[in-house]
């Protein structure tokens, strides 16, 4: 596919003020406003309009925040349940697959829904950059980054806990354009966060942004994109586990546009994301009805960090209370957030594998067992409209007679270095 330089297609909002601006090429934040607030883009094509498959992602290109296409992507696959469905009792669920399933056309080589927001934010660099994109990730995240950058020759530097690194795995050698720094075992997601931050202040080194990078959601909301194309109706219902809630908040605001579309319904998904217990912190403040997270003791959460299965749910700084974040969200779709364990997240494994015929990722799992947990209670009406979004899936059957290729890192950190420390790191 030839590469192409966009035109201008879209202007970027503040959630909190409703003050529109133009997009300088990388804005993460409005510009003279104090409160935190997310922004969000506003296309100028209303109507959903997707290109054909060979396209990959970028079939959904009129609503991404992007100047080029780049080689190598795949869209999410949705496709009506059999199986599971039957399983359950459920007469109209969808499951939207990011990872490799190509019986149904699912051929992410990563294997996980990280593939749409790396390409979508790649997508939204200039040709000729030469700064270094950094980016901190619990796992999944930093696995596509790497492969993107490393198919795309964008320079990149990730910042990964030293526990997760059985994450970076590759069907082929990633290029040296991409380097890797850990914290040490036993640290945290947010742990390499904080020093990805430290080093985003050193001349050379941007910020990816995170859920603030109106790229990264609207690439994770071709999740739902995919979803309505296949049904041709905005779903009822919408099953995610979240880490730092950034797929959830990418799902409500692409409900937004295709609200605005007119042709698929008026309605607003019930946002139904879950957490891996005993790592809670989202859902310990919505059940509290607060709109603050407190995690009174870092280690302790750290330790339930070690403890849960879906170790990409981490975050312990998630964009839940600022403007436009995951709390909004939640009520203004009138949603909730549950919670499963390890051991129902691995029935629930089981049972997809058994009725899908594929394997899932832990997080995928999270959000089947919370599937399977609340309609078995009666909280689902059977003939509701249900998206599963299964953000991880076909490790096991991908990596069938492949030889794998392990990322090493360029150098381990204690928690919390100095910025002397860093500086002379990055100097060698």
């Amino acid at each position: 596919m030839t590469k192409e330089i966009f035109p201008t297609h879209y202007i970027l909002q503040s959630v909190k003020s409703g003050q529109e601006f133009m997009d300088s090429g990388w804005s993460l934040d409005a510009p003279d406003e104090k409160e935190p607030t997310l922004v969000r883009a506003i296309y100028e094509e209303v109507q959903m309009t997707p290109k054909d498959n060979s396209f990959g992602l970028f079939r959904f290109a009129d609503w991404l925040p992007i100047n080029r296409f780049l080689e190598g992507s795949s869209p999410p696959i949705t496709y009506k349940s059999k199986g599971l469905a039957k399983e359950l009792g459920l007469s109209n669920l969808y499951i939207t697959f990011s990872g490799y399933f190509p019986e149904i056309g699912a051929t992410m080589p990563t294997c996980s829904f990280k593939e749409t927001e790396a390409y979508s934010v790649c997508a939204r660099l200039r040709e000729g950059n030469e700064d270094i994109l950094v980016v901190a990730s619990a796992g999944n995240t930093a696995r596509a980054f790497a492969r993107v950058c490393s198919d795309n020759k964008i320079p990149l530097l990730l910042c990964v806990p030293e526990d997760n690194l059985d994450a970076l795995w590759f069907d082929k050698p990633i290029s040296n354009c991409v380097k890797l720094y850990c914290t040490c075992s036993g640290s945290d997601y947010f742990d390499a966060i904080n020093l990805s931050n430290n080093i985003i202040g050193l001349p050379g080194f941007f910020a990816e942004g995170g859920a603030k990078n109106v790229a990264r959601r609207d690439g994770m909301g071709t999740t739902v994109l995919s979803a309505v194309d296949f049904i041709k109706k905005i779903p009822d219902y919408y099953f995610q586990a979240v880490g730092s809630g950034t797929g959830a908040i990418a799902a409500w605001e692409a409900n937004q546009r295709l609200i605005i579309d007119g042709r698929f319904g008026t309605n607003k998904m019930k946002l139904m994301v879950s957490q891996n217990d005993p790592f809670l912190p989202m859902y310990d403040a919505w059940k509290n009805n607060s709109r603050e997270i407190v995690i009174k003791d870092d280690n302790e959460a750290r330790q339930q960090v070690e403890e849960i299965c879906a170790k990409v749910l981490s975050n312990r700084k998630p964009p839940y209370s600022i403007a436009g974040g995951l709390y909004d969200a939640l009520k203004d779709t009138n949603g909730t957030i549950l919670s499963a364990t390890n051991s129902q997240a691995a029935d629930a494994a089981q049972l997809f594998e058994k009725t899908e015929k594929i394997d899932i990722h832990p997080a995928a799992a999270i959000a089947t067992a919370t599937l399977i947990k609340e309609t078995a209670v009666g909280n689902i009406p059977k003939d509701a409209i249900i998206m599963l979004n299964i953000t991880g899936g076909g490790e096991k059957r991908f990596k069938q007679d492949k030889k794998l290729y392990f990322l090493k890192p360029d150098y381990f950190f204690e928690i919390n270095p100095t910025i002397k420390e860093i500086k002379e790191v990055i100097k060698k």
